[in-house]
């Protein structure tokens, strides 16, 4: 037997027909339906990076419109170990980093996070200065620049030695290229859905993804960076990600 037709007995038998219930979850947590499909579809979490189950990553049902590909910080950045930037060497993420490149939230106190508008995508400096490109090595830098900041009082917030050209953080192409293949390339990826009901209905796959097809995603902004993160969490939720429509076109099999 595949292992691809294991993973379909396996829905087939303890998830098909069923419907999420949270009795015993904590309502707070976001990845409780996750939690609960792993332990139905008899998957161990690992924090190694290698994919799910039987050679393939599995994937959830979102009612967010967005799928992630994984949680992947920048291996180089202004406030970890590894500086983006040796002539600035590391700032302190809560007093420094986000002060001077997040924006407050006055829902959250005016509690600064690198999230929303100010994250940067692909293609033009958004207007805190900020923008992601793709190096000639295949790399994906947050790239801050003084010259395009719109903010009015952007001479106040930034210090005068960050007043220039600056990479925030650099994904590192054989960095990120292990983590992604590690997990999708492979086997593939599979995802179980559900009707309007929250019924679990169908499992779908979908072919193995490699590192160079992936950063062409990231170059059209397809996948994009989505990060949370937020002054006293020290977890950076770096998330990559695209919408839904698009994961769906990337389905080859149901069942």
């Amino acid at each position: 037997m595949t292992n691809k037709q294991q993973i379909i007995n396996r829905f087939m038998s303890h998830v098909k027909g069923k419907i999420f219930d949270p009795t015993g979850y904590n309502l707070r947590h976001d990845g409780r339906e996750g939690h609960w499909l792993e332990i139905q579809m008899g998957i161990t979490p690992n924090g190694d990076n290698r994919p799910d189950l039987l050679g393939f990553e599995m994937k959830n049902q979102t009612s967010s419109g967005k799928t992630t590909f994984g949680d992947w910080s920048p291996d180089l950045n202004l406030w970890g170990r590894n500086t983006s930037d040796i002539n600035i060497g590391r700032l302190d993420k809560d007093t420094e980093f986000l002060p001077y490149f997040g924006t407050p939230n006055p829902l959250k106190n005016n509690r600064i996070s690198w999230s929303g508008s100010v994250v940067p995508k692909i293609g033009s400096y958004n207007n805190y200065g900020q923008k992601l490109i793709i190096t000639s090595n295949s790399d994906i830098q947050a790239v801050y620049s003084f010259e395009h900041d719109q903010r009015t009082d952007k001479y106040e917030i930034i210090p005068e030695n960050l007043q220039r050209y600056i990479v925030l953080g650099q994904w590192t192409r054989d960095v990120i290229k292990t983590k992604l293949e590690r997990k999708f390339n492979d086997q593939g990826w599979f995802k179980c859905l559900k009707d309007s009901n929250g019924v679990y209905t169908e499992i779908v796959f979908g072919q193995p993804i490699n590192y160079d097809s992936w950063l062409r995603l990231v170059e059209d902004g397809t996948v994009y960076f989505d990060c949370g993160m937020y002054q006293t969490n020290s977890r950076p939720y770096a998330q990559w990600r695209a919408n839904n429509e698009y994961w769906d076109s990337l389905i080859t099999e149901r069942y």
